[in-house]
Parts: C-alpha cells; sequence; structure tokens
C-alpha cells in the first residue's frame, strides 16, 4: 500500500531533512511541504475533487500528515485539532523537540496518532508514519470504500497463541470458534502460523486459497474476502495459512493489520490461532486483539516459555502481562503447578476455567482431522465452551461457567517452585556432581 504524505513544515531545514527520510521509506509517496497552517488546510481541502462525498472524498486525501512544532500561524496542537476535526481519517503525526509526557498527551488530546522526536531518525520516522497509515486505513474502511465496503461493526477478536509447541493452541483456538458459533454467532477462524499452521487439518479442509492472496491487496472489499474465505459446514469462515510455508513472509504487519479489520467488520468474532512463534503478522495480531490467551501446560519448561513470550511481548510494545489471559491446559488432579503459580511466574491473569488432560477424547477427531465431532460430552469441550463463555464469546450457562477442570492442590514442592523461578543453570535442573551451568539470563536477579 502507497503511503501519501503532506508534510507541514515551516522550517527550510527541517523541511529538507524531513524531505530526505521520507525518500527513504517504503511505498513513501511524500508531497512537497506546505510552508505554513493556512498552506496545509488549504491542500487538504483542494485534494477533494469539487462535489465529491463519502468515501471518494476520503480516498483523495493524503493517508499520513506531519505536523512540525513550529508551524504558523495557527500553532501546532491547534491545527492537529483542525485536522483531525475536518479531515478524521488522516494520522496526524507532531514533530517535536519535547517528547516528554505532558505534551505526548496533549498531542494525544488533540487528535494526534504520534509524536517524532527531533533530531529525526530513519526508524522511528518510520515506525511513526506506518502506525499512522495503518490507523488512517483502519477508520477508512469504517468509514466505507463504497458498495462493497464491509459493513457492520467491528466484531469481537480473541488471539490464541502457544507458549511453546504442542501445548494444545490449535485444539483451543477451533474449539472457542466452534462454540461461539454454536451459540449463534458469526465466527471466523483465522490461521496466522503462517510456516506451520494446522488448522485445515483439524477441520478436514483442502482449500486453494489463504491469507497470502489477501496480502498484496491494498482495499479488501466483501467480494475480495468472500473469494479468499472458506465456508466450512460448520459455519465458520476460515481463512487458512498457507500450503507453502515460505510463502508467510508475503504477509507482513501492515497486511495483518488490514485483513483483521475487514474481517472484524464482516463476523461477530474473529478468533486467530498465532501458533506459538513470533512474527510480525501475529504480533499485530496480538497488538490489535481485545483478548489474547496465551496457552501453556502445567510443567516447569512451558511455563518457563510462557514467561518468555510474556517478556518478549512487553520488550516489543506488543502487550503488558497484564493484558494477557493465560490458559492453562492438560491439568490433572495430581499436577503440582497450579494456576496461581502460573500467573506469579508469568505476571499474566489466569483464565479461572481451565483444560483437563483427555487425550483419549481427543484421539479419534485429530487423527481424522475432524475436531467438530468432537463428543458433546467431552470434557475438553465442556471446559472449552465454558472459556469461551468466560471470555464473553456465548452465554455460558452458570453450571458450566468459572468451573475449573479440576480442584486445586495448595501445596507445591520446593524443587518444581524453585524451577519456575530460576534459570536452566540453577542447582534445580543440574545432575548431581554437575558443574554449575550459565545463568539463564531470563531468571529474575537475587
Amino acid at each position: 500500500m502507497t503511503i501519501r504524505i503532506l508534510p507541514a513544515i515551516g522550517d527550510p531545514d527541517t523541511a529538507r531533512a524531513v524531505a530526505a527520510l521520507l525518500g527513504q521509506l517504503p511505498h513513501a509517496e511524500p508531497a512537497p511541504p506546505a510552508a505554513d497552517s493556512t498552506a496545509l488546510l488549504d491542500t487538504l481541502a483542494g485534494a477533494v475533487p469539487p462535489g465529491a462525498s463519502g468515501p471518494a472524498a476520503v480516498e483523495a486525501l493524503p493517508e499520513v500528515v506531519l505536523v512540525h512544532e513550529r508551524i504558523g500561524p495557527l500553532p501546532a496542537l491547534d491545527l492537529i485539532r483542525e485536522v483531525a476535526l475536518r479531515f478524521p481519517a488522516v494520522g496526524v503525526v507532531l514533530i517535536t523537540t519535547d517528547a516528554g509526557p505532558a505534551l505526548f498527551s496533549a498531542a494525544m488530546d488533540a487528535g494526534a496518532r504520534g509524536i517524532v522526536k527531533l533530531p529525526l531518525g530513519h526508524d522511528e520516522l518510520a515506525a511513526r508514519v506506518q502506525a499512522a497509515a495503518q490507523w488512517s486505513a483502519g477508520v477508512r474502511a469504517h468509514l466505507g470504500a463504497g458498495q462493497d465496503a464491509a459493513p457492520g461493526p467491528a466484531g469481537t477478536l480473541v488471539t490464541v497463541t502457544g507458549a511453546k509447541g504442542g501445548v494444545g493452541t490449535t485444539v483451543a483456538a477451533v474449539q472457542l470458534a466452534l462454540a461461539a458459533r454454536g451459540a449463534g454467532r458469526s465466527v471466523a477462524l483465522v490461521d496466522l502460523d503462517l510456516q506451520s499452521g494446522d488448522v485445515a487439518s483439524y477441520l478436514d479442509v483442502q482449500f486453494r486459497r489463504s491469507v497470502v492472496d489477501l496480502a498484496g491487496i491494498a482495499d479488501i472489499s466483501v467480494r475480495v474476502l468472500q473469494d479468499a474465505v472458506h465456508d466450512h459446514p460448520t459455519g465458520l469462515g476460515l481463512l487458512l495459512a498457507p500450503d507453502e510455508g515460505e510463502r508467510g513472509e508475503e504477509v507482513d504487519d501492515r497486511a495483518a493489520r488490514q485483513i483483521l479489520t475487514a474481517l472484524r467488520s464482516r463476523y461477530e468474532v474473529v478468533i486467530v490461532d498465532c501458533g506459538s512463534q513470533m512474527q510480525s503478522a501475529n504480533a499485530a495480531a496480538v497488538e490489535l486483539a481485545g483478548t489474547a490467551l496465551l496457552v501453556t501446560t502445567p510443567d516447569v519448561v512451558s511455563v518457563r516459555a510462557a514467561k518468555r513470550q510474556v517478556r518478549l511481548w512487553d520488550r516489543l510494545q506488543i502487550r503488558k502481562a497484564e493484558d494477557t489471559t493465560t490458559v492453562v491446559n492438560r491439568l490433572t488432579r495430581h499436577t503440582e503447578i497450579q494456576p496461581p503459580l502460573v500467573a506469579k511466574a508469568t505476571g499474566t491473569h489466569v483464565a479461572r476455567t481451565t483444560v483437563p488432560a483427555a487425550f483419549k477424547e481427543l484421539q479419534p477427531c485429530v487423527d481424522s482431522g475432524r475436531m467438530q465431532d468432537l463428543d458433546s460430552r467431552s470434557t475438553v469441550r465442556a471446559a472449552l465452551g465454558a472459556l469461551a463463555g468466560e471470555l464473553g464469546l456465548i452465554d455460558a450457562p452458570e453450571a458450566v461457567h468459572g468451573r475449573t477442570g479440576h480442584r486445586a492442590r495448595p501445596s507445591l514442592t520446593g524443587r518444581k517452585r524453585k524451577a519456575l523461578t530460576a534459570g536452566p543453570g540453577t542447582a534445580a535442573h543440574r545432575a548431581p556432581g554437575a558443574a554449575p551451568g550459565p545463568r539463564d539470563p531470563a531468571a529474575p536477579e537475587g
């Protein structure tokens, strides 16, 4: 997608520096800078064809406007407010020497989508411009782009990510989607495990189109979306991962945001299987999600992997630990690691509903690739249905809602507790007589 950028910079030196950097941004189409606030507003108003209204008027405007703090005669914050009011589909970024919290708050209140600090850096400018452009694309999709625009309000977006491979991520995503569909919701199930996604295998689907077919499309209309989404006999809309895993690289964060925005405008619930490996596409999905689930099993290796995943999201500013919901899968009455310890180790909110270990119930459906045929008496299906109720995806009965699979154990051995809070090089993981190993950098100090 080409990003049209209109700078509003009165200072010649800053204007030259901005122009040089914008020329290096991929897919950027910068316009000549407006010298003052009057010129900027006139340029925006003049971009709209005479008599145009609605989508035609919106599409004629640039996606991003850069406003320098020294712009005049209208002060920068007043100018941002004016642009936000008159041209609400344009993302505004403020260029300033002061990136403190007070100015940041004031700029956001005025309607800015970001701040870039002087002196300008390529990476920071690129990140702010791309974020503003993505926001602008989302607004334009909601405002509508003609008769083919996807109608309706934005649906609920839930991502399901595994702490590591093999913890039951896809089973959880499929069953949550089936539960929501069984409650009468319109549901899309998206496989963003782009290199090794198995949603198609779990639901016995052979389909030639995938999420990659939407990656290069700038305007995803209802018709385009229908061509890419497979209508499953269960009523689910499936957007599958490509058969050729290497093609997953074609789906970047911008494409993922656009695809998910289009799906949310058509479906009440969108469930995304993100797998366990973070890429730009599923990272964008986790960032956008109203609910981000992290699936783990109650063992030391998986819980430590969940902790690493949460820390990765925090470092990349994708999602905070307290905004993440961890689901404990394969819990038994003999499990020593219980949900309260998982919550303490990861810093996340742990779902009240846990999923029991009952692979014998799942094996026939997994082997046949027909997860939709899982017996209604299955404890796994009941638990994931209860989880769907806890998340607000369905109206679950009181008898099921919030019930965990097994009674929590009050105690935990010192060896297991130490293993969760220490690195693999500590005594809890060393064989008798072995020399001390290197300290895990993820382990806490002290």
